[in-house]
């Protein structure tokens, strides 16, 4: 069992979602995050005045999946993801020891 982690633009979560829905996987988990990689930042004008803009708002998205779906989840991802432009994100993969369904005890393979 894999978890698999990335990192999005904000505006791709729906083309995500539907992607992988599309190969099957029907839950996620999806966070709100701020961080910078190769942009650093940007920035902006408010009110007339110019100010820095060091960490950029990003979607962080987790799937679980057995280790046999890790291929396709990351090539839904980024196929949905991809712009072309700097920003794009990134796609991170972790082992699971062991995973619970809290509501009826099944383990493992059972609880994804």
């Amino acid at each position: 069992m894999k978890i698999v982690m990335a990192i999005i633009k904000p505006f791709k979560l729906e083309e995500v979602r539907d992607a992988l829905t599309s190969i099957g996987v029907h839950g996620l988990t999806v966070t709100e995050v701020k961080g910078y990689g190769r942009q650093k930042g940007h920035t902006e004008i408010y009110r007339g005045a110019e100010y820095a803009v060091n960490f950029l708002p990003k979607l962080k998205i987790e799937v679980a999946v057995a280790t046999d779906q890790v291929k396709p989840v990351i090539d839904a991802i980024t196929g949905a993801a991809k712009t072309g432009q700097i920003g794009d994100g990134k796609i991170f993969v972790f082992s699971i020891d062991q995973a619970v369904r809290i509501r009826t005890g099944e383990q493992n393979a059972d609880a994804l």
